[in-house]
């Protein structure tokens, strides 16, 4: 039985023990916190190499501050290190036996960027509205996590996948050591939006990660492919030659100073042929022997029901900062939709000309918006429920329509994350009318349902059907909420009949 608030504060500095080490957290509104929990050694020593378990420790730790993040480009107002494999727990109670179901969050961020410590991610609200533990994770990023140097020094024969490999470590410590926190290390559900999706997608098909969790769901993060290891070697080659050095040379990475790697990756990309270097996982043959979900769903994660869902207006996230984007022509259209906004190849005009069919009304901007938001991220989640379905596998669909950013970006790429976690009054929040609240009801709890019986229904929405390919059942998550079958079905036939290549293979 979880603690009542008043006993919980009763408690002001509870003390878990983990098997490396005892820990001591806080209270918060009658939920236990512990912020930085050690659940791997120092990366930096051993820098490209997979993680270790720390070395044991006897004192108590204080376990009241994040752990820093990786290593990373742009991080503002938050301690980065490669000392960075740290994770946080919230829960109702310590050692009362619960088995309560456990909640992994992994956050976005493209593989590059990030941490487990934005406010959006606090657990309290969800601990208490669902009496679940929640967890977050941080872990190695960019090169650090996914730099493939296989091919230049064998011994980092692992290099592409390190940061798949923390979470793995990480999942093992949660197995290990959850129900100490009250929580049941046979249900874990694990969950994230953006790269956090994607990672989840890749570990359901990395052999080491089976049996680690039980549930999925992700929030416009797909991975259908891996990056190829030839091109990651190009990536790995660009790399070098922005440091000044030769292929021959790539031993000297694991010396240099840390944020001489992180300037680096401003380099432009070579595969791409723009932005900075991607770095993601790697199909290595060694954790990972095959695509996440190419040319089918794993089979090794069948028994695993999978939620997968995007926002309505997802690109708007990141064309929406430009106001020309806004006051685009018809003219100037076409020289919008480019390989880099769209991540397809796929002339314009007929794009353009079909959008103006289905939707009369739309400006040049929305096209635009729904354009590039259809070809991207949201056509490879179609990809994924696809194969689940022609499968048998389960998976639970949704897109989110509530304009949680207002009318001008309406319901952006991460915009569904307040919801999930019930955390409309944290910072970075966008959404705070009643309205809002009772769209974060009903998301929280379907997202409770999920992680305690692997199904999303509950009172607070209406029946939530699984996927299929005859109706292509989606929860369109609005106030109110409502099951569509195959909505913007016009736009997902239109982007098709383009072979699809995640962006970064």
């Amino acid at each position: 039985m979880a603690l009542s608030p008043r006993a919980a504060q009763a408690q002001p500095s509870p003390v878990a023990t983990t098997r490396h080490g005892p820990v001591r957290g806080y209270v918060d509104d009658g939920i236990l916190g512990f912020r930085g929990i050690r659940y791997g050694a120092d990366t930096g020593p051993r820098r490209f190499q997979p993680p270790l378990a720390p070395a044991p420790w006897t004192a108590v730790a204080d376990a009241t501050a994040y752990g820093p993040a990786s290593p990373q480009r742009g991080r503002v107002g938050e301690p980065v290190s490669e000392d960075c494999l740290f994770l946080n727990v919230w829960t109702p109670a310590l050692r009362d036996g619960g088995r309560r179901p456990v909640m992994v969050y992994l956050h976005g961020g493209a593989y590059s960027s990030g941490s487990g410590s934005s406010p959006l991610y606090d657990g309290v609200r969800l601990c208490r509205r669902g009496d679940v533990v929640v967890v977050t994770v941080n872990h190695r990023l960019n090169a650090f996590g996914y730099a493939y140097l296989a091919r230049l020094v064998p011994e980092l024969a692992d290099s592409g996948n390190a940061g798949q490999l923390d979470l793995i470590l990480a999942l093992q410590w949660v197995r290990d050591n959850i129900a100490e926190f009250g929580g049941d290390p046979g249900k874990v559900m694990v969950f994230g939006q953006s790269g956090g999706g994607a990672k989840i997608a890749t570990m359901m098909a990395t052999p080491a990660a089976a049996s680690l969790f039980h549930r999925a769901a992700t929030m416009s993060g797909q991975q259908v492919t891996a990056s190829g290891p030839g091109n990651a070697h190009r990536r790995t080659l660009a790399y070098l030659d922005t440091l000044k050095l030769k292929p021959e040379e790539a031993g000297v990475l694991r010396t240099l100073p840390a944020e001489r790697l992180v300037e680096a990756l401003a380099a432009e990309d070579p595969v791409l042929g723009f932005g900075g270097l991607y770095f993601g996982p790697v199909l290595d043959e060694r954790s990972l022997k095959r695509h996440p979900f190419y040319p089918d769903a794993p089979a090794q994660s069948a028994k695993i029901p999978m939620i997968i869902g995007n926002t309505h207006d997802e690109t708007r996230a990141f064309l929406g900062g430009d106001p020309q984007n806004f006051s685009v022509t018809w003219d100037e259209l076409p020289g919008r939709l480019t390989q880099e906004t769209m991540r397809i190849d796929i002339l314009p005009e007929p794009v353009i000309a079909e959008y103006r069919r289905l939707y009369p009304t739309y400006s040049p901007s929305d096209v635009l918006f729904s354009a590039t938001t259809a070809a991207r991220s949201w056509r490879a989640a179609i990809i994924e429920a696809e194969e689940r379905a022609r499968a048998g596998t389960p998976a639970f669909v949704y897109q989110f329509d509530f304009p949680a950013a207002g009318e001008r970006l309406r319901a952006p790429h991460a915009s569904d994350i307040q919801m999930v976690f019930d955390n409309l009054a944290k910072p970075g929040a966008s959404a705070k009318s009643r309205r809002a609240q009772a769209m974060a009801d009903q998301m929280s709890e379907a997202f409770l349902a999920f992680a305690r019986n692997g199904n999303p229904n509950c009172r607070a929405i209406p029946r939530w059907e699984r996927y299929d390919l005859r109706r292509r059942q989606t929860m369109v998550f609005d106030t109110p909420s409502k099951l569509v079958d195959d909505p913007r079905g016009a736009e997902r036939r239109l982007f098709e009949k383009v072979p699809f290549v995640q962006a970064g293979t």
